[in-house]
């Protein structure tokens, strides 16, 4: 019987960093995927690799070498953008490098394919309705130029299945935890918080999740999910002021005044603006206020009944967060 060998892309992203992680504590061969002139360092059971999703032929040595090997490959690699315009590098890597992604794999032989999608993608149901999987995605049904593009990838992926590519879709909601090294948007808020530069709080929230708990359903999704199949990987609806109240009573921090959403959304173009000034990146961006006030009503239903995915308190995430933040990398386990 073949040996199994995990491929993940994005390996230095918050994501495909933990996989990375996980998969070598449970003393998997890994194959990880790079940017070509990003820092790696390979380990006794991780090879890394540097090429652009863009372009396929920077990807052929990540493929090369493994016809006799069982070869599961996670597609983690993706650009998130939290501005609310269609932009040439969203469909760049999230579209045609998927696509470049399917052929890869059909060309080699991969035995399947777990492609990390958004919930992002999923049409927005009236508030209240609660929203499950759906089999077929639209670009034109969801807001935003990240959420258009994680769509018509989806679809994608879900074509190549019903043409006989063994391939499981995952839909995360809004990723948070320790092991960032990437720039997670969701985590920025909590270290600008610590570091007293989270200018104010804004009403509203969004189910958040433990990047860990993703890493886990997407592995038990490379397992036991069915394919052509997706899985909705999200815990449950946390407001903002509720997880800086968190993380205020983990490690203190002032409070901060809570703007409606409408102040804060006619605050956000200057509030983009003193940001570039100071050379950093915006949170409150029209997209993201638009993000707070969704429907974000997701049932992880199927994917507990079908992978054993069992989403933790966010409590506890955001313990292992702080302390990641504060260098005590050794004291938070995957």
């Amino acid at each position: 019987m073949k040996q199994r060998i995990y491929c993940v892309t994005g390996a230095t992203g918050h994501l495909g960093g933990t996989l990375v992680r996980m998969l070598q504590k449970w003393g998997a061969q890994v194959r990880a995927l790079a940017l070509p002139g990003e820092p790696t360092q390979d380990g006794p059971l991780v090879t890394y690799y540097h090429g652009d999703v863009r372009k396929p032929d920077t990807l052929r040595p990540f493929f090369e070498g493994l016809q006799d090997r069982q070869v599961y490959l996670i597609h983690a690699a993706g650009l998130v953008d939290i501005g609310s315009g269609e932009s040439a590098a969203l469909y760049a890597v999230n579209v045609q490098g998927t696509r470049n992604i399917i052929a890869l794999c059909r060309e080699y032989g991969v035995k399947r394919l777990v492609y990390v999608s958004s919930v992002h993608a999923i049409p927005e149901k009236q508030p209240l309705e609660v929203m499950a999987e759906v089999s077929d995605f639209d670009p034109d049904q969801v807001v935003g130029g990240y959420a258009k593009s994680k769509a018509a990838a989806t679809r994608a992926v879900l074509e190549a299945a019903r043409a006989g590519l063994d391939a499981v879709v995952v839909q995360p909601s809004g990723i948070i935890g320790p092991f960032d090294e990437a720039g997670n948007h969701l985590v920025q808020l909590v270290r600008d918080y610590m570091a007293g530069k989270l200018p104010a709080c804004v009403k509203g929230g969004y189910d958040l999740v433990d990047v860990r708990d993703v890493a886990y359903g997407c592995l038990k999704a490379a397992e036991k999910g069915r394919a052509g199949e997706c899985y909705i990987l999200s815990n449950r609806h946390y407001e903002v002021q509720e997880v800086l109240a968190i993380v205020r009573r983990l490690c203190g921090g002032r409070r901060l005044l809570t703007l409606p959403l409408w102040v804060a959304r006619a605050a956000a173009p200057l509030m983009g603006f003193v940001a570039r000034r100071k050379h950093a990146r915006p949170l409150y961006t029209r997209y993201s206020l638009y993000t707070l006030r969704s429907n974000d009503r997701f049932s992880h239903d199927k994917a507990t009944a079908t992978l054993g995915y069992r989403p933790r308190d966010l409590t506890h995430t955001l313990a292992d967060t702080v302390a990641w933040l504060r260098g005590k990398k050794a004291a938070v386990a995957v």
